[in-house]
């Protein structure tokens, strides 16, 4: 029995990251908390014909207890969306109390779980995160993620329309760093298979991957960001020469734990708590990054390092993404350290 919990389910990612899990075969129990509405996305879902059973949690009478209670799997979406001029860092001091508040009852009602968190800022998100379960006395590095993969699918889905690949998903394009801004660092050089990115298209591409939700957040004119690209990133397609089939972040994670093997993901990670982790976090000069991992029975197994592979362009971008992202992994460990004054 597999007991999946979305936190944040009522929203715009939460909804339609909610309804991808209810359709999975691997998920016999879903919980869905929120602030508000959970019961009525809760009644939705389960008029679908998949297994799952569907229950719905608000904050009165334990809800938070009652949704993470017995969870082997948490995805964590909950938070306010990006608006027009407001940037991920923005977002920091509304989601970091948000996410912080979620963690603690991972910590005291289910410390054994998966916890995959999408809440941005991703970049001080997952170590607020950290640093509550480490007070918590439960962290373990394996079991903790930060969802990057939407920078992957953008970078395939903008290669694509330069190249014109009419099947964005075959492109494999890793994406390493964090999750906003020049922290994102597109290895186009190690695509697979090798793309032809012309010199005079490269920093508008690259500029396009790093800044992506901005588009979105311009073109939802206030009404939202990226929340639909973010839950498709959670189930994204995997393409090979015969067969299209589509795995969502968390059943992935769910199908490493069962034993499956040769399960890779790019996810930001702690780095010191993950085999192969240490060399990534000396060449970097941070501890927490997004590299492939391969995924196993307990979680994230294996941190793969593809940094030293970057050529001479990707490495000027890599120097200013640890610059970034130094002050915001700082900003997360601080704001558990040293809690704003309320």
């Amino acid at each position: 029995m597999v007991k999946a919990v979305v936190a944040g389910a009522a929203g715009g990612i939460g909804q339609p990251l909610s309804l991808l899990l209810k359709a999975s075969p691997l998920v016999d129990e879903l919980a869905l908390y929120d602030v508000v509405n959970t019961p009525g996305v809760a009644a939705d879902l389960s008029h679908i014909s998949s297994p799952a059973k569907v229950t719905g949690y608000l904050p009165k009478e334990d809800g938070l207890k009652g949704a993470l209670t017995g969870a082997d799997i948490v995805v964590i979406p909950a938070g306010v969306p990006r608006k027009p001029g407001m940037t991920r860092d923005d977002l920091f001091k509304i989601n970091a109390g948000i996410v912080q508040g979620l963690i603690e009852g991972v910590a005291q009602h289910c410390p054994k779980a998966f916890v995959l968190i999408i809440s941005n800022p991703v970049n001080s998100t997952v170590p607020i995160a950290a640093e509550v379960l480490k007070r918590a006395g439960v962290f373990d590095p394996k079991r903790l993620f930060g969802v990057t993969t939407l920078d992957v699918v953008r970078a395939e889905t903008f290669v694509a329309e330069i190249t014109g690949e009419k099947q964005p998903s075959k492109l494999n394009i890793p994406v390493i760093g964090g999750h906003s801004g020049a922290t994102i660092v597109p290895l186009f050089s190690q695509a697979q298979p090798s793309v032809n990115i012309p010199s005079d298209k490269y920093d508008s591409l690259v500029n396009r991957v790093q800044f992506g939700g901005d588009e979105v957040v311009k073109a939802k004119d206030g009404a939202g960001s990226a929340t639909l690209s973010m839950a498709y990133a959670g189930f994204r397609y995997v393409v090979n020469e015969t067969t299209l089939t589509q795995h969502s972040f968390a059943e992935k994670v769910l199908k490493a734990a069962k034993g499956e093997s040769g399960i890779t993901e790019p996810s930001y990670v702690y780095l010191p708590g993950v085999s192969g982790g240490d060399s990534i976090a000396k060449a970097t000069g941070v501890d927490f990054f997004s590299v492939p991992i391969e995924l196993g029975a307990g979680g994230a197994e294996k941190a793969i390092d593809i940094v030293g592979k970057a050529n001479e362009q990707e490495k000027k971008l890599l120097e200013a993404c640890y610059k970034d992202l130094k002050g915001n992994i700082q900003k997360g460990v601080d704001f558990v350290q040293n809690p704003p004054q309320k």
